[in-house]
């Protein structure tokens, strides 16, 4: 079932990522070909439940952020329950101001694990050369469910 409105689902999207945590992410490789790793990002809904964005910690000069520089496209799949998946197709943009890595850092610090962790074991400080951030932005979200009617937005 096609959702005009992502508000429509808003709530049930982050109840359904944020409890399931872990995520296969699929980026293209240099040579065209997918390639899939698993991943672990906190999703923020916009204050009217219009959108959402997720937010991945993740090295600057990782074999991900190769793959990013040429194609900036990822898919994101959800499926700690194999009849209920969450499909996620986004664009991603690097976010290099402070401020907003800073905002990042306390997030992940502050929100209760599993969900929330200290990033400082992986990459020391904010002001670390490799700690980049990796902004999501969803351009289709599919609430699956295999013996009931699944949910789509676009945009």
């Amino acid at each position: 079932m096609k959702t005009e409105h992502f508000a429509e689902m808003a709530d049930d999207f982050l109840t359904s990522v944020h409890s399931q945590v872990w995520c296969n992410v699929t980026t293209i490789d240099t040579h065209q070909r997918p390639r899939s790793r698993v991943l672990h990002p906190i999703w923020e809904n916009s204050a009217d439940n219009s959108t959402t964005v997720g937010w991945i910690a993740t090295g600057r000069t990782s074999l991900k952020a190769k793959h990013l520089a040429q194609h900036s496209y990822i898919s994101v799949t959800y499926m700690k329950d194999p009849l209920k998946p969450v499909y996620i197709e986004c664009d991603t943009v690097w976010v290099d101001e402070m401020d907003e890595k800073r905002r990042i850092w306390s997030l992940l610090k502050e929100t209760p694990p599993p969900l929330g962790y200290d990033p400082a074991p992986f990459f020391g400080s904010v002001e670390s050369p490799g700690y980049g951030v990796l902004k999501l932005i969803p351009w289709r979200i599919e609430l699956a469910d295999l013996f009931g009617t699944a949910r789509v937005w676009e945009k």
